[in-house]
C-alpha cells in the first residue's frame, strides 16, 4: 500500500502531500483488486465479485477479480477503466480513464478452450491513453505507449507507439440561411 501512495504522489502532478496521495479515487479500487484476486485464486469467486463490484461503485473502475495486476500501476482518473478476467497488466504500467483491457466478444471466446487467455498482456512501463480499447488475447510489449482512443487488436512491439486517428479541423460550410438579426 505505501508503494501505492509513493507511485500516485510521484505521477500525479496535482498530488501535493502523501496524505492527499492517500484519498486518491483509484486506489481503493486497486486495493480491493488485491484481497478480491486472492480470494479468487482460492476459488471463494462470489465472495471476490462482491468486493470488486463494490470497488466499481465507489470508483468507477472494474477490474475483474481474475485479472493479474503488477506492482505501481497507476490509473489516472480511472472512471469508466475495464479490466477482464484473464488480463495480465506489468510492474510501472500507467492507465488513463475509459480504457478497456478486454476480450473479443464471447462469441469468439466460447470457441476458445477453457483456460484459455481471452485478455490482453501488457508489458512494464506500458501507457495506455484515454479510451483506448485494447482487445483479445494480444501483447502489448514493454515501454509501449498506446495514444488516446487508439484500437488496438493485435500484438503491440516493445517500446511501440500506437496512436488513434487524430481529429482533422475543417472549414465549417455557409447554409444559405442568414439570421433575422443580421441583415
Amino acid at each position: 500500500m505505501r508503494e501505492d501512495v509513493e507511485t500516485v504522489l510521484a505521477r500525479d502532478p496535482s498530488i501535493a502531500s502523501r496524505a492527499e496521495a492517500v484519498l486518491h479515487s483509484t486506489l481503493p479500487a486497486l486495493w480491493i483488486h488485491r484481497v478480491a484476486h486472492r480470494l479468487y485464486r482460492r476459488r471463494h469467486r462470489i465472495a471476490a465479485r462482491v468486493l470488486t463490484n463494490g470497488a466499481r461503485v465507489l470508483t468507477g473502475v472494474e477490474i475483474h477479480p481474475g485479472a493479474r495486476i503488477g506492482r505501481r500501476l497507476f490509473i489516472d482518473h480511472g472512471t469508466g477503466v475495464v479490466i477482464g478476467e484473464t488480463a495480465v497488466v506489468g510492474d510501472d504500467v500507467t492507465i488513463y480513464q475509459q480504457v478497456t483491457l478486454g476480450a473479443v466478444g464471447w462469441w469468439r471466446d466460447m470457441l476458445r478452450p477453457s483456460g484459455e487467455r481471452r485478455h490482453p498482456q501488457v508489458g512494464d512501463r506500458v501507457t495506455l491513453g484515454t479510451s483506448a480499447t485494447v482487445l483479445g488475447p494480444l501483447t502489448i510489449g514493454d515501454d509501449a505507449l498506446i495514444g488516446a482512443q487508439a484500437l488496438v487488436l493485435d500484438d503491440v512491439a516493445a517500446g511501440q507507439r500506437v496512436l488513434g486517428e487524430p481529429t482533422v479541423g475543417r472549414p465549417r460550410k455557409r447554409s444559405g440561411i442568414h439570421r433575422a438579426d443580421s441583415a
